[in-house]
């Protein structure tokens, strides 16, 4: 049967209330009214498959957890199962002192026993009793006069009173009554007035405070707007005798889908307690839902007195004993309700955090309130025990700024608008093909291998193995305009580093205005790679002493000779060293340039002769020796190379230099001092002590020394050995690893500095060893013993 054309001939209209001095909707909800959850009863009656007793305890635990502290639990008298669970709770003790047990009966006689029997011996129950008293249940269902239906009510709430006295007298058990006109929001507004003051009369004992009558009035069925259930709630306060004695109730459900709203309007109207399910269970369409009602209060700075700070463990509990999934849409709690897919959103969302942050920072060093405003956010996800990882979540709909927020959040950036503007261009993409959302781990993925940001699988073609940068005596400027942007173009500097270079290692090396154009002529003259910077940014990472600087690099290449234009990519580096952290920029931004390309490859084979430099020495020691020889230990070593190839006017081999190299440092060759063996340990003033055995000449001797650290009281010791006019100080020191994983050992070069008799002069040594102590030692005996040292006699 298909939708009427014109429904008023089937449907009538709700009657509204003539209440022209209406004042609730002047009002606002300043404080939380009387929670109660009726989840184990008229949730789980409305259960396909009802609660076993272990459920219904678990989810108890939770309520009382939770703060609830008054439960309606059971319909006792409808099932012997409903009654044990009900005596379960009360003999094992499971009921904390200032919880109210509300149990639910109709009005017969032999229920009202069966019920109050249920609760004997309780320290607090809450006896729920209700009849129907709307027109269509009085005439249709129980074919009873106005006043058969008083009548029915006041008989019985006498004989509510007369028992729980009787039980109060014998258990100890402490009673509160209330009563509900069932489906009131149907039945006259005068008529519910009439039989509510007609029972309070015959309860005889509404008082103040703890002894007030509740009287629970119930939208049975949602037949209007919220503003008329208001009206209703507003008309039954103004006019129910004594209204002090009395606790206006609501019990909301959600036929037309606003028990929220009309709960709220009715609390303003003047209600002192809700009835209602967490996550809004209930016959039909539910009743209102708690969860909302309490973080709606929560979220206009009104603390609701229930805690749900672990929303999740809340929605995994209830949703394991009813059920029933929570919706995905559902307010504060469903997956997607903290989640942004349009691009607009996560643009604001992430504005806002941004600016938030910067108001908090200033309130809280005034020591002012730092309130929570975030576009698209009325809650913080964070007082619910949800993080921020799903606040914004990517798919063919989102945003620069969405994506730009999650690698923030995943990886610590902060990328350039520019930047995210190119990373946004490489999502999409992958959205587009794979019609999908995109996944943090997606979008870090693919930020990683983009940038070739990470290391491991992620690393490009070119990475960086050890570098060091000094003032250059003069160069002549070869970049552009942007570059000096980045860097002081009063300062020369020498870039001289060491690259793996599609896993072969290259010394390199360049001059430029600072260390980044450095680096890129270096590239340029060893590896055919030209470009310049565009833009570059930088920010910290971290605070303290786990700072790290993260830096973004675009570089251009030349300009393309057919329309002009240049192409930019962009890189990022992170280090804890704000120098290193530029350079892996600039090589992150190199490889995407580069792609594929075939680069020129290393030449090991090529002859050394009078012309050969220090990138070629330094290469052939690399590959042959493993050895990152520091710069001024190249050149020392250069001129050793040229005077060789002179003196034998003759080309030589890589076997010819490293041969050299091994017999002018002493690299693994035993020398007039060799270490047998020692021992260092540290003074309480941070100093360290050295006990070693040295062979001097063929002869064991003991020494000890002190110093700042190891290789200094090394030092010292070794001048006890000395002839008083000799000191050694080191000049220069630097250390690299060589291998991976167990295999590593520690390269260490040690210059020394011989002064003694009016004059000085220095060696350089070299160690490795597994020890990166002993590495040191060996080299800074290695040095020793390419200096003319005189010892003391024995």
């Amino acid at each position: 049967m298909p939708m009427l054309r014109d429904p008023s001939k089937k449907y009538k209209k709700y009657t509204p209330i003539n209440l022209p001095d209406r004042t609730w909707p002047s009002k606002t909800i300043e404080k939380p009214p009387i929670w109660l959850s009726t989840d184990l009863r008229d949730g789980n009656q409305a259960l396909a498959n009802p609660m076993t007793i272990e459920q219904k305890r678990r989810f108890f635990k939770l309520l009382v957890q939770t703060g609830f502290k008054e439960i309606e639990i059971a319909y006792p008298a409808a099932s012997d199962t409903d009654f044990g669970f009900v005596r379960g709770l009360i003999e094992d003790n499971e009921v904390p002192d200032d919880v109210w047990l509300q149990v639910l009966t109709p009005a017969r006689e032999d229920l009202i026993r069966r019920t109050i029997d249920s609760v004997a011996g309780s320290k607090k129950a809450i006896l729920h009793m209700y009849n129907a008293t709307c027109p269509c249940f009085r005439d249709v269902v129980f074919r009873n006069t106005k006043e058969q239906t008083i009548e029915l009510a006041v008989t019985h709430t006498a004989l509510v009173r007369k028992l729980t006295d009787e039980c109060t007298a014998k258990y100890g058990t402490k009673f509160k009554y209330e009563y509900s006109p069932e489906t009131f929001s149907q039945t006259e507004p005068e008529f519910a007035v009439e039989i509510c003051n007609a029972v309070k009369a015959a309860w005889g004992k509404a008082g103040t405070g703890e002894n007030r009558i509740i009287f629970n009035l119930p939208a049975t069925v949602e037949i209007a707007t919220p503003n008329h259930y208001a009206d209703q709630i507003e008309y039954f306060g103004r006019h129910i005798s004594e209204r002090e004695n009395v606790i206006i109730s609501l019990h909301p459900h959600n036929d037309r889908g606003t028990a929220t709203a009309a709960t709220e309007l009715a609390m303003m109207a003047g209600a002192d307690r809700v009835e209602g399910c967490v996550f809004g269970n209930g016959e039909r369409t539910g009743n209102v839902d708690l969860v909302t009602l309490a973080l709606n209060l929560y979220t206009q700075g009104i603390a609701p007195l229930v805690d749900f700070s672990d929303i999740q463990s809340v929605i995994d509990i209830v949703t394991a004993c009813n059920d029933l999934p929570v919706h995905p849409r559902h307010p504060y709690a469903g997956e997607l309700v903290f989640t942004a897919f349009s691009g607009s959103h996560q643009d604001a969302i992430k504005k806002g955090f941004e600016a938030q942050a910067r108001r908090h920072e200033v309130a809280a060093a005034r020591g002012e309130p730092q309130y929570w405003d975030v576009p698209y956010l009325p809650i913080d996800p964070a007082d619910l025990g949800c993080n921020y990882e799903a606040v914004i979540r990517v798919n063919s709909q989102s945003g620069k700024g969405g994506i730009a927020y999650l690698v923030k959040q995943a990886l610590a950036l902060d990328l350039p608008r520019k930047m995210q503007i190119s990373f946004y261009q490489v999502i999409q993409a992958m959205s587009d093909q794979e019609a999908r959302e995109m996944t943090i781990d997606d979008i870090t993925s693919a930020f990683r291998r983009t940038y070739k940001f990470g290391g491991g699988e992620y690393a490009g073609r070119i990475t960086l193995r050890s570098f060091k940068v000094t003032e250059s005596p003069s160069f002549e400027a070869n970049a552009e305009g942007a570059n000096a942007a980045a860097e002081d173009a009063s300062l020369s500097k020498r870039f001289d580093g060491t690259l793996s270079v599609d896993g072969t290692p290259r010394v390199v090396r360049g001059n430029g205005n600072g260390p980044l154009s450095a680096m890129l002529d270096a590239l340029k003259s060893h590896l055919d790679v030209d470009l310049t910077i565009r833009e570059y940014s930088e920010h910290s990472i971290g605070e303290g002493t786990g700072v790290k600087a993260a830096s973004y690099v675009e570089l251009v290449g030349p300009r393309n000779q057919t329309d002009g234009t240049v192409r930019g990519t962009w890189g990022v580096g992170v280090d804890s060293d704000i120098t290193a952290s530029g350079l892996r920029a600039v090589l992150s931004a190199v490889n995407s340039a580069i792609g594929d390309r075939p680069l020129p490859e290393l030449r090991l084979n090529a002859a050394f002769n009078a012309k050969s430099g220090q990138a070629d020495v330094a290469d052939a020691l690399l590959n042959i020796l493993k050895l990152e020889v520091p710069r001024r230990l190249q050149a020392s070593f250069l001129e050793v190379v040229q005077r060789a190839v002179l003196d034998s006017k003759e080309d030589m081999t890589m076997d010819d230099v490293s041969a050299l190299f091994i017999q002018t440092y002493r690299y693994d060759i035993p020398g007039r001092i060799t270490l047998k063996n020692f021992n260092s340990s540290s003074l309480e003033n941070g100093r360290q002590r050295i006990n070693a055995e040295l062979v001097i000449d063929g002869q064991i001797r003991c020494v000890k020394g002190e110093g700042n650290g190891p290789l200094s009281a090394l030092l010292a010791a070794l001048h006890s050995l000395l002839a008083d006019d000799f000191t050694l100080v080191v000049r220069e020191f630097s250390e690299h690893s060589i291998g991976e994983g167990s295999e590593t050992v520690a390269a260490s070069y040690v210059e020394l500095v011989q002064g003694g008799e009016g004059q000085k002069v220095s060696a350089w040594g070299v160690g490795v060893d597994a020890d990166i102590t002993k590495s040191s030692f060996k080299a800074a005996i290695s040095a020793a013993n390419g200096l003319d040292l005189r010892t003391r006699e024995v």
